[in-house]
This record gives structure tokens, sequence and C-alpha cells, in this order.
């Protein structure tokens, strides 16, 4: 709900602003986009390329399933994932 402020309305979620957190500096000044492995490149302030870390990555299955399709259908599914 808004509120008034003279003639204009103060948007509801106004109240609930808070200060930014502690600025963290990075090791990096850039990212390109390297076009063969369309992976991000971060170099610093001199041009020299800065290792990220490594970054997994992950990979989810859905099956369905039905039972008692003579009738009304029970439905149901299962989930899984992996990450490396």
């Amino acid at each position: 709900m808004a509120t008034a402020i003279g003639s204009h309305m103060r948007p509801w979620g106004a109240d609930r602003l808070a200060p930014y957190p502690t600025v963290t500096q990075l090791p990096h000044t850039s990212v390109a986009l390297d076009p063969d492995t369309q992976l991000g490149i971060f170099t610093d302030h001199s041009g020299m390329v800065v290792e990220m870390g490594k970054h997994g990555s992950a990979k989810g299955t859905e099956t369905s399933t039905v039972t008692n399709s003579d009738s009304a259908p029970d439905q149901g599914h299962d989930q899984d994932s992996e990450q490396d």
C-alpha cells in the first residue's frame, strides 16, 4: 500500500530499504567472452588474465510416473540432480 507524501505517492517498499552491504573489491576489471569456449575471460587493470576459480556444472532430470491408467490416473514424478 502506498502512502501519500504531498501530492506524490510513496512506494510501499520504500520503508523496507536498507543500506547496501559493504562493497567487496574483485580482482578483475573487465570480463570478455571467449568465442570458442563461450566462457568469461576476466582481466585485471593491466590486461592480464585473472583466474576466477573453478565452477561446477549441474544437470537435473525428472521422470513422470502414471499408475492405474484404466481409471482415474495417479500421477507423480521423481527428481534427481548431479553436480560436478
